[in-house]
């Protein structure tokens, strides 16, 4: 049972080395494992008699040859903000204690489902996806897969934290700012945040309906491009490198101040001027208007949805989302409308210039200005470095990955690529995650001749 990356695993179960039954007992009793860890309250719910049940269903489709993809039998976990069926969704908060058990999957379980995945957990989240770092829940903080004293990153924390410590291959988390890209940074594993409205939102508790996204979390490149790959309605085909222009953001945020990050970018630039590519320094101007627009808009629309709760009860959210909250009462909905304008201008100007003007297939820099932090650390300090290289991405809507840059050792460095690629021309039918995930697969250092083996 030493299993555990998403390709070996399907490998296993499709040759019938492994059943999905024994793989689904093993990861159970993983689970069972972290009681009295400090890692025991990374899981937020389960339901054991399901998934056993489920991974017998898979057994018996599997035996009789009937093998739906890569994910069939194998467990994926789900973060505790989207829906599963026959358990509850308290999204971290003591507000939603007593919340029943969810009647319906939200879409993206019930299409892992589909893909032949088996639900085993619901993960720890920074309350209500409403901070970057883990360290606000009703549970306690999420401490980093390999080192307890360190902060996992956030908001998907716990599923950043189950697929580090090889738990699970897969998880699934929400990405509104961060959310899955900086706990993938910190946790030393890949998060892809793919394009808007590129995974459903159904049954997903909202933070901003205007930014959110639903994002997958993986060992490693080779594993994301397999589950995206999987999913129902996903035409991912391999993108050739050579040929691919690259901009490397340059000024001002995108400025780095470590220098072994500063390193890990510029070879990131020379692996690919190896393979082919046409790597060039950019800019974004509009960075510090994008970054005053999302606060506002992610506000706005996150005391909508909680104003009642709230304002009936607010002792019973932790005071960091209390803080947050309280700031966004007063606001006037002049002021979102304003936010959420410039937000729609901006993504317009700045995909016509970077795609158009700049002819730029994708972008590089990095996932977040800090590795990880101690767990003690003031959750509002962090807020501004864990979160400001990784919102213009999701307020331009666009695919973006955060791959651990080789040597980043106990303290990983999330280098954080982003495909611009649109429209036809044989790169599947995403072609920015296609991009985004070519490149990655590169900077990461994977030899290709894994790729051509990594399906089962």
């Amino acid at each position: 049972m030493d299993v555990v990356n998403l390709r070996d695993t399907a490998s296993a179960l499709a040759k019938r080395d492994l059943t999905a039954t024994d793989h689904v007992r093993h990861v159970l009793a993983e689970l069972d494992a972290l009681d009295g860890t400090p890692w025991a309250n990374i899981v937020a719910a389960r339901n054991d008699a399901a998934a056993l049940e489920s991974a017998a269903r898979a057994d018996a489709e599997l035996d009789a040859g009937s093998w739906i993809g890569p994910l069939h039998g194998v467990a994926v976990a789900i973060k505790d903000n989207i829906d599963v069926a026959g358990m509850p969704t308290r999204c971290g908060s003591a507000v939603l204690t007593d919340a029943a058990p969810a009647r319906r999957d939200a879409r993206i379980v019930e299409q892992l489902r589909e893909a032949g995945a088996i639900v085993v957990a619901k993960t720890h989240l920074h309350e209500f996806a409403y901070g970057p770092t883990g360290l606000v829940n009703a549970a306690g903080p999420a401490s980093h897969p390999h080192d307890p004293t360190l902060i996992s990153g956030g908001s998907s924390s716990g599923s950043a934290v189950l697929v580090g410590k090889g738990i699970v291959p897969l998880a699934l988390g929400t990405d509104t700012g961060c959310s899955v890209r900086t706990p993938a940074a910190l946790c030393g594993i890949v998060g892809l945040k793919p394009s808007s409205g590129a995974l459903p939102l159904d049954g997903v508790f909202p933070l901003s309906t205007t930014f959110d996204h639903v994002g997958l979390l993986t060992g490693d490149v080779l594993d994301a491009g397999l589950a995206w790959g999987a999913l129902p309605g996903v035409a991912h085909l391999r993108t050739p490198v050579s040929g691919l222009r690259v901009g490397v953001l340059r000024g001002g945020v995108w400025e780095l101040d470590d220098p072994e990050v500063a390193a890990a970018v510029e070879t990131a630039c020379r692996t690919l001027r190896d393979l082919g590519a046409e790597v060039v320094d950019t800019t974004l101007p509009e960075t510090d208007e994008i970054l005053a627009a999302y606060p506002i808009v992610t506000g706005s629309e996150a005391y909508e949805t909680h104003q009642r709760w709230f304002e009936d009860d607010p002792g019973r959210y932790r005071p960091a989302t209390a803080a947050l909250l309280a700031a966004q009462a007063d606001r006037p909905a002049s002021e979102y409308l304003r936010a959420l304008r410039t937000a729609e201008r901006l993504r317009g100007e700045v995909l016509r210039r970077l795609r158009r003007t700049e002819r730029l297939d994708a972008l590089l820099t990095v996932t977040t200005g800090v590795r990880s932090a101690p767990v003690d650390s003031d959750p509002a300090a962090l807020r501004g470095p864990l979160l400001q290289r990784c919102i213009p991405f999701s307020v331009l809507g666009v695919p973006a990955l955060s791959v651990p840059a080789p040597d980043g050792h106990d303290h990983p460095v999330g280098l954080q690529v982003v495909g611009l690629t649109s429209g036809p021309g044989g790169h599947g039918s995403h072609p920015g995650e296609s991009t985004a995930l070519a490149l990655a697969l590169a900077v990461e250092g994977t030899p290709t001749d894994q790729m051509r083996s990594a399906r089962p």
